[in-house]
């Protein structure tokens, strides 16, 4: 196994090399000129011209690229050039706001998903059955954007239930320590930050899960339909073994490869995917500030941290392999 893991993350390098080729190409194709973004539009040719020496804009772009990589080799992610600010600093400090909606809402899309997709697989073309999978294939059809500006309008105009945006309250106070909110709130045993915290990550976190929500439960269901037609489930059953111990530990656990794929991609899709929903929800985290980058022309903002991104999404991807032995012990890795 040892070998294997080496080997995935030596293959890491040509896709990460592949990921900032794209990258730095699209940015810089994005119609507008960060100078002009900085300075204004009374800015004078002069002026722009000399802060485009300054940021090296003005060199041919295989210069721009290799000063990029280099950098990246080095550890060196860059300085904005909006906010003048260290990237990774700024990124330690949004990941975690990022990383934290993203597992709030895997979390729900995991356990919701996987329970309506099992029993909607057990009392097939039931109510349940029809009802949930109906659900389903609104969730993947509906649009994030959409279902954010909703609940906002349901939940904190209409009914005054939640907080529209942000992180936590301006007027809660907080000991940060991993600055995972959440986490930070447990630590310091603040339970009026925790319930805060609790209630500013409920709609986006739902927003954000709905499509995986959608799709685990889509392919628990078909998963666990193949797996209940096999000759060791009717064995089980007639041996007399419990309903519940048939389904779980024997169906639910050999139907739950392609279930562990779908939750390893969507996890990974996720992280890259926040930008709608951090947007919307006014959510501190990399998603948001990568869409401000765009907008203000930041061409080493958005190159850093999509590939920070890529990272985490292959590192994602890894573990999800690895843990493909654990449920079926059949796997060899060579």
């Amino acid at each position: 196994m040892l070998k294997y893991i080496v080997r995935r993350l030596f293959m890491l390098i040509p896709v990460l090399i592949g990921v900032s080729i794209l990258t730095f190409s699209l940015i810089h194709l994005i119609p507008g000129d960060p100078a002009r973004s900085m300075l204004g539009d009374k800015a004078t040719e002069a002026q722009l011209e000399s802060l485009q020496e300054e940021l090296g804009l003005n060199d041919p772009y295989i210069v721009q690229y290799g000063r990029f990589l280099g950098d990246i080799v080095q550890g060196d992610l860059g300085t904005s050039i909006q906010s003048k600010e260290d990237i990774a600093l700024q990124l330690l400090h949004k990941l975690p706001a990022t990383i934290e909606l993203t597992i709030f809402a895997m979390i729900l899309a995991v356990v919701v998903g996987i329970v309506a997709g099992v029993i909607a697989a057990v009392k097939q073309y039931s109510w349940f059955d029809n009802i949930s999978m109906t659900g389903a294939l609104f969730g993947v059809s509906m649009p994030i954007f959409w279902l954010g500006l909703m609940m906002i309008f349901v939940f904190s105009v209409q009914l005054q239930l939640l907080p529209p945006s942000g992180r936590m309250s301006s007027s809660i106070e907080l000991e940060t320590i991993t600055n995972f909110f959440l986490l930070d709130s447990i630590l310091t045993l603040n339970w009026a930050a925790f319930k805060d915290t609790f209630f500013h990550l409920l709609m986006p976190g739902i927003a954000l899960g709905t499509i995986p929500m959608a799709i685990i439960a889509r392919m628990t269901r078909s998963s666990m339909l193949e797996v209940m037609k096999q000759d060791y489930i009717r064995t089980a059953d007639a041996k007399g073994l419990k309903k519940h111990l048939v389904i779980f530990q024997h169906a639910l656990k050999n139907a739950f490869l392609p279930v562990l794929t779908v939750i390893g991609l969507q996890f990974g899709l996720l992280l890259g995917g926040a930008v709608l929903t951090e947007t919307i929800f006014s959510w501190p985290g990399v998603g948001r500030y990568v869409y401000l980058a765009v907008l203000g022309r930041d061409y080493p903002v958005v190159q850093s941290t999509i590939l920070i991104i890529a990272i985490i999404f292959v590192m994602v991807n890894l573990l999800t392999d690895l843990l493909y032995k654990y449920f079926d012990p059949r796997i060899k890795y060579e």
